[in-house]
């Protein structure tokens, strides 16, 4: 044995470990969270439990260290095997395919599905509640269980795709390449963009051609590609296409009926910033076979009928993100000293945390709102307008505002918060995505000006909805007054989009607050927020012994 293998290196004992923060772990983020659980509690008493269940996994630390693991062990793209043959395939970690199990198995895609099935009211809402919940746990799964949840509804009511409809909200994860009819369960991706055309769906050049007609569904053969195409080992996925008749909505099965593969050419993965467990890709069809969703030459329009319900996801995703982030920062601020004080009791550090804490009640509860809002739209011609507008108004607003809230958080945490070992670092990484899937925060800005000058009545909705009886004080009330006059004013004028959409979100969540939050806190977000002192800045409260109290109601029991 060599002289270097032979000596034993001195242990260090330079210092001890001290003054770290405690693990954030052993907790319930739906138990512990007050303001999901009164929700709860007042529109779905039934899911309780079910939020429960998926409320411990986020602070289980076997679920965080899969979260770690999945993240770190990023998917490998498999193109050819050993032998040359064409896999076209994708090797997830196992902490994935733990993580994929969890979530399908306790419903977080398809809630509203079965609760809509077993009769149970408030399905929307009581599945936001899981997705909220699960966006503490590991976001790159919740791609796959949000597309999962739009997808249901562009089977519902349509025979040729019963067996589809049925897998796809089925509890169960099956990762298994097969036929449709050998499987458990199924995943559902989109793959819409092209290189040409980004967020422009016209754009589309893939073309599609007739090939006749299987067990009652129209048969496609699609050429072209696709330049994000997410979780590529979907069992089947929404794509769009050129045809005779227009832009037409196609769902591609990975595995035909046979069990041969279908023609889907991977061609490499994206190398993200952030969202990293999971796997985006690039694709060319070359004869690649599919089913035609709708009526051909209808495809934006299907497609967008989903939107509202990826839209509502990113709202709750983000809001829940946030609320992770959150709980991160009280957890390092109240267990860790600093300047001779627990450094969550220093004047300035309770400031930010208390903004923090403003900011995560207020998203999360706009967010639940337009849920509930989407349980009544097919029964409410007031709540479908008002989700008409306030979905994108809330995916434009959480989804902006996530970004800036992790970067807080990641400050409170100091140099340990920019460390990929610390989950607030994933976050970071994570939090501007949102804003970008499912429409831009212009596009969302667009498609509320769009709303409100194509849909009548969709501005009496949203001011109704705002300024309802018991939700204004003095300040809220005038905000109101100078919102409604200019909406009446600028709704045509898209340079002032972004900041009409910014005081349309505030003023949803102000009067949320109103309506649920204690009175101390409502006055806080609505004399910060509408009242001209914030500046968008966290932690630029009016200094107050009521702080304290904003923060301790934020903490995780």
């Amino acid at each position: 044995m060599s002289q270097a293998r032979d000596l034993v290196a001195p242990q260090p004992r330079t210092h001890e470990v001290r003054n770290q923060a405690r693990p954030c772990s052993g907790y319930n983020a739906f138990t512990g969270d007050v303001v999901l659980r009164e929700q709860v509690a007042r529109h779905a008493p039934w899911c309780a439990e079910r939020a429960a269940a998926v409320g411990a996994l986020a602070g289980d630390p076997d679920v965080q260290e899969a979260a770690h693991l999945a993240n770190a062990h990023e998917p490998e793209l498999r193109l050819f095997d050993r032998y040359g043959h064409r896999l076209d395939w994708v090797d997830f970690h196992p902490a994935w395919h733990e993580l994929m199990g969890l979530a399908f198995g306790h419903g977080v895609h398809s809630l509203a599905w079965t609760a809509k099935r077993d009769g149970q009211a408030g399905g929307h809402f009581a599945r936001a509640v899981l997705s909220h919940l699960w966006n503490q746990v590991e976001n790159g799964v919740g791609c796959p269980t949000g597309m999962a949840y739009a997808a249901a509804a562009g089977f519902s009511d349509r025979p040729e795709f019963a067996l589809w409809h049925d897998r796809t909200i089925a509890a169960d994860y099956d990762p298994r390449r097969l036929p449709l009819a050998d499987k458990r369960a199924a995943v559902i991706g989109y793959a819409m963009t092209e290189k040409q055309g980004g967020s422009d769906l016209r754009q589309t050049q893939t073309i599609g051609r007739f090939a006749g007609t299987e067990d009652g569904a129209r048969i496609y053969e699609l050429t072209g590609h696709k330049w994000f195409f997410s979780v590529p080992t979907s069992d089947g996925f929404y794509t769009l296409a050129r045809t005779e008749s227009g832009i037409s909505c196609f769902l591609v099965a990975r595995v035909l009926p046979d069990g041969s593969l279908n023609r889907v050419f991977l061609q490499r993965l994206k190398d993200k910033c952030g969202n990293r467990s999971n796997a985006s890709s690039e694709v060319e069809f070359e004869g690649t076979r599919a089913m035609l969703v709708g009526e051909e030459g209808r495809g934006i329009a299907e497609i967008l009928s989903h939107a509202h319900l990826t839209r509502l996801d990113f709202a709750i995703g983000s809001a829940g993100l946030m609320r992770q982030a959150l709980t991160l920062a009280l957890n390092h601020a109240g267990s860790r000293n600093g300047f001779g004080q627990v450094m969550s009791e220093l004047p300035m550090q309770a400031n930010v945390l208390a903004d923090l804490a403003l900011e995560s009640e207020a998203a999360t509860l706009a967010a639940l709102r337009v849920a509930r809002a989407t349980d009544a739209m097919e029964t409410d011609d007031g709540e479908r307008l008002f989700a008409r507008t306030a979905t994108p108004v809330m995916k434009f607003w959480n989804c902006q505002r996530a970004a800036a809230f992790v970067y807080e958080a990641v400050q409170v945490h100091g140099g340990n918060g920019f460390i990929m070992e610390n989950p607030v670092a994933r976050l970071y990484r994570e939090a501007p995505l949102n804003s970008i899937w499912e429409g831009t925060s212009n596009m969302m800005c667009m498609d509320v000006l769009r709303a409100l000058r194509r849909e009548e009545g969709a501005l009496e909705a949203f001011m109704a909805e705002v300024s309802a009886p018991g939700t204004a004080d003095e300040a809220h009330g005038r905000f109101l007054d100078e919102l409604n006059d200019d909406l009446g004013a600028r709704a045509n004028d898209e340079g002032n989009a972004r900041s009409i959409v910014t005081r349309m979100a505030l003023a949803l969540q102000a009067a949320e607050m109103l309506r649920h939050s204690p009175e101390t806190v409502a006055g806080r977000y609505i004399d910060s927020r509408l009242c001209g002192r914030h500046a968008g800045v966290i932690g630029t409260l009016a200094n107050g012994p009521d702080l304290a109290d904003i923060v301790a109601r934020a903490a995780v029991a």
